[in-house]
């Protein structure tokens, strides 16, 4: 090529071809059949393109020679980039031992500021293995562009915790998620991301612990299933795969606390302060636990009043499990789809969410779908746990914690009637034209969400929003309703956008916080308010 280059339009004189069948030449001799002068023509060729080829080689030295160094970064710690969480701080992120200064790309994201800002002062890592689109290589040009310095070598994992911390065994989470208490660990997804996908991934389903997290070797793990008089049975996890027919339920959970913030606006309560993000929906794997309790002897009816109790692994320092029960007759309903779940999307229970089995209860609290499950039990009262009979009930306004009696209310199971909007989030700014408002919608009990209404003026004018997803079986809606409205808006306007759902019972959220408020701020349903101003 650099031959082709140098003698390109200049005029040589012509080559005679040689005839067929010639190969070589002598290094001294004309070519065999050719003219005598042909050699000498291809040798001085050769020769100059060896010439200019080593020129070119000199050239290329010696502007590698005057080029500028590499630049030397700046070495920081990850305390340092973490200081850098927001454009009035400047916005920092690593990847493998690069940091990047990304203030100036955060609103020409693809994915929307709001997503790139999720790993502000940490690592990109976690967040492009959800989204392999990032995994190319103009993505890593591109980003280089913004790169201002390297992780400190001295940088190496945290100190381990001490051995007298009872968290200290508990798995490593997501840094995506927004931490409400680190000790237990709970914790909900960013609302941005809760919408993006009918399935939530594991990683970013909301973590609801209320003590550490066992740590349960599953080869010698052992489910107890006995009723009145210690009458059952004892299961492996093998035998709980190998004996009973695998069964799957798409399904939600809520904690009761779901949307506490809200309640807190009116009054303080008692909790931690979820947001909209406690919510979730997987596809659960496992044995039916209507199957194993027939299994174990239990029929289908009994007469009375009889509950089916659960007790985790996960207990206090006093050796006290969490616990909590369910009617027993929704346990053996072959249509109430309660699940001994060991896979959630089709991978092993993850550790946080109850490995190596829990209970699924489609439809009810998610108080009641117990972690780490190691007893089942068949009694006719109530579970005895704290969980059960001194906490996650509804009481009324009126009712404060001088006056409050735990055993006056029952225990929630069945959840009402709920939405939240995702996007756009509140306080945004968003361009004139058509505007998008998504979120997601659920009733407990099985009941479907038939209609959930948006107004873009705080109530006082209604559109009715698409529905997304297939049709569910009557009386069997376990999954939510993700939904999506598209809206012209006008430069300069001041949006309140409101949702609310309706199930298939007329059922329907109240429109304000204030007459639904309780002093454990659970069962928050009302109107989700999100305020954005329109550019002009």
């Amino acid at each position: 090529m650099l031959l082709l280059r140098a003698v390109a339009g200049r005029r040589l004189p012509a080559l005679p071809l040689p005839r067929r069948g010639c190969s070589r030449f002598p290094p001294s001799s004309p070519a065999a059949g050719g003219r005598p002068g042909a050699t000498p023509v291809l040798a001085a060729l050769l020769g100059l393109g060896a010439v200019l080829a080593y020129g070119e080689r000199r050239r290329r030295v010696a502007q590698a020679a005057q080029a500028p160094p590499p630049p030397q970064y700046p070495r920081y710690t990850r305390e340092e980039v973490g200081r850098h969480r927001s454009p009035q701080d400047r916005v920092w992120v690593t990847h493998g031992t690069e940091v990047f200064d990304v203030t100036d790309f955060v609103e020409l994201h693809p994915g929307g500021a709001e997503k790139l800002l999720l790993a502000a002062g940490g690592a990109l890592e976690p967040f492009w293995a959800l989204y392999a689109v990032h995994n190319q290589p103009h993505v890593l040009e591109l980003l280089r562009e913004y790169k201002v310095g390297e992780l400190s070598p001295e940088e190496g994992a945290p100190a381990p915790a001490t051995a007298q911390d009872p968290f200290a065994g508990d798995p490593p989470r997501h840094p995506g998620l927004r931490v409400n208490s680190q000790k237990p660990f709970n914790a909900e997804p960013p609302a941005e991301l809760l919408g993006e996908s009918f399935l939530t991934p594991n990683e970013l389903f909301f973590t609801r612990n209320h003590l550490p997290v066992p740590l349960v070797d599953p080869g010698t793990y052992r489910l107890r299933v006995e009723g009145p008089g210690g009458r059952g049975v004892t299961l492996s996890l093998a035998e709980l795969r190998s004996r009973f027919p695998k069964h799957e339920v798409t399904a939600t959970l809520q904690c009761a606390g779901n949307r506490r913030t809200e309640m807190s606006r009116v009054r303080p309560v008692k909790g931690l302060a979820w947001d909209i993000g406690a919510i979730g929906t997987a596809r659960w794997g496992g044995a039916r636990l209507r199957d194993v309790l027939l299994h174990a002897g239990f029929g289908e009816e009994r007469e009375g009043e009889w509950h089916v109790c659960f007790e985790g692994l996960d207990a206090d320092v006093g050796g006290a499990p969490y616990g909590a029960s369910i009617p027993y007759g929704r346990a053996v309903s072959p249509a109430a789809d309660v699940l001994l779940a060991y896979e959630m999307n089709g991978q092993e229970l993850p550790r946080d969410h109850g490995f190596p089995l829990r209970v699924v209860v489609p439809g009810v609290v998610g108080a009641r779908s117990v972690k780490w499950l190691r007893r089942v039990a068949v009694s006719p009262a109530e579970s005895p746990s704290h969980w059960q009979r001194n906490d996650y009930k509804g009481f009324s306004p009126c009712v404060d914690w001088d006056t409050v009696d735990f055993t006056a209310a029952p225990a929630i199971q069945e959840l009402p009637v709920q939405s939240a909007i995702t996007h756009p989030p509140p306080g945004a700014t968003v361009p004139a034209g058509e505007l998008t408002v998504k979120g997601y919608a659920w009733s407990g009990g099985g009941r479907e969400v038939v209609r959930v209404d948006v107004s873009l003026d705080g109530g006082r004018t209604w559109r009715v929003a698409r529905l997304g997803g297939e049709r569910p079986a009557p009386g069997r809606a376990w999954a939510w309703a993700l939904w999506e409205l598209q809206a012209p808006v006008a430069a300069g306007a001041e949006l309140e956008i409101v949702c609310k759902a309706v199930d298939g019972s007329y059922n329907v959220q109240p429109d304000s916080v204030a007459p639904i408020w309780n002093l454990r701020g659970v069962l928050s349903n009302a109107w989700h308010r999100v305020r954005v101003t329109v550019t002009r």
